[in-house]
C-alpha cells in the first residue's frame, strides 16, 4: 500500500504546475500616460504590431460593485499585448509547447505608490529570446 501511496503522491507533484515567478517591474518616473505612450512607442519602435490593449484597471473600477467589492486595486491599468513574427519563430521552433506564452504582454500600472511597467518572467531556456526582447521594449519605454 505505501508504494502505491508515495507513487499517487510523486505523481501529483510531478503533474502540479510550476509556482508562478514574480514578474520584471520597474518604475516609471512620470504619469500613466506618459507610461502608456512610452510602452506603445518602445513596441512599435522595435517594428511589432500591438494586437490588444487590455484595459484591467477600467474593467475592475467598473466591475467592483457587481461582484461585492469596493476595493480599488489601481488608479489605472493596461496591458499590451503583442507578437513578433521573428521571436515566436525562434522559440517555438526550439519547443512548440511556446505557443502558450504568445501573445506576449508588457503591463502599466498605476497605484498610490506610482507608475509601474513591467512583465511576466519566462521560463529559463527555450523562451530567452522573448525575455531579451521584452526587457528591451521596457528599458526603452523607461528611458533606459
Amino acid at each position: 500500500m505505501k508504494p502505491v501511496l508515495l507513487a499517487a503522491a510523486l505523481g501529483l507533484a510531478l503533474s502540479s504546475p510550476a509556482i508562478a515567478q514574480k514578474p520584471f517591474t520597474y518604475s516609471f518616473d512620470g504619469s500613466f500616460e506618459d507610461a502608456t505612450f512610452a510602452v506603445e512607442s518602445a513596441i512599435v519602435g522595435q517594428g511589432l504590431v500591438i494586437d490588444f490593449v487590455s484595459h484591467v484597471g477600467e474593467m475592475l473600477n467598473r466591475t467592483g460593485s457587481d461582484v461585492g467589492s469596493d476595493a480599488m486595486i489601481f488608479k489605472n491599468a493596461d496591458i499590451f499585448l503583442f507578437c513578433s513574427a521573428v521571436v515566436s519563430r525562434q522559440v517555438m521552433e526550439k519547443d512548440p509547447m511556446n505557443i502558450t506564452h504568445c501573445p506576449y504582454g508588457i503591463f502599466v500600472m498605476e497605484t498610490d505608490d506610482g507608475v509601474t511597467i513591467g512583465h511576466k518572467d519566462y521560463p529559463d531556456g527555450s523562451m530567452q529570446a522573448v525575455e531579451n526582447l521584452m526587457q528591451q521594449i521596457v528599458a526603452e519605454a523607461i528611458g533606459n
